[in-house]
């Protein structure tokens, strides 16, 4: 069993930053594959970065550059830099962990399907 906390979410204004931290517990941490999800109200949930073992990273285009997702894996926590904020940023955050992924592309590491443990959320509210 994996225990995903996350935290750090907020209300800030448009081109602020935050940053979101989900604490992994769990005999299965490492996982392959960590990554951000959200979702925001009436829509689907999307990925938003993800992270390999090896610290290989993916992004979903919308990033544009604006976040970075990152490990400490002696604190057990994956982190989502979140910077030039913008209102349509707006959403519930969620952490996730797929103990074993089979490929670590963009079309699963960016898949919530594809995964297997999940945070309950954080919530970002960004306005303009």
């Amino acid at each position: 069993q994996v225990t995903l906390v996350e935290s750090g979410g907020g209300s800030v204004q448009a081109g602020g930053s935050l940053r979101l931290s989900c604490a992994a517990s769990g005999a299965t941490y490492p996982s392959d594959c960590m990554g951000w999800f959200r979702q925001a109200p009436g829509k689907e949930r999307e990925g938003v970065a993800a992270i390999d073992s090896d610290d290989n990273t993916i992004y979903a285009d919308f990033v544009e550059g604006r976040f970075t997702i990152s490990k400490d894996n002696a604190k057990n926590t994956v982190y989502l830099q979140m910077d030039s904020l913008r209102p349509d940023d707006t959403a519930l955050y969620y952490c996730a962990a797929e103990p074993q992924m089979s490929t670590y592309s963009r079309d699963y590491a960016l898949n919530p399907d594809e995964y297997t443990h999940w945070g309950q959320g954080t919530r970002v509210t960004v306005s303009s």
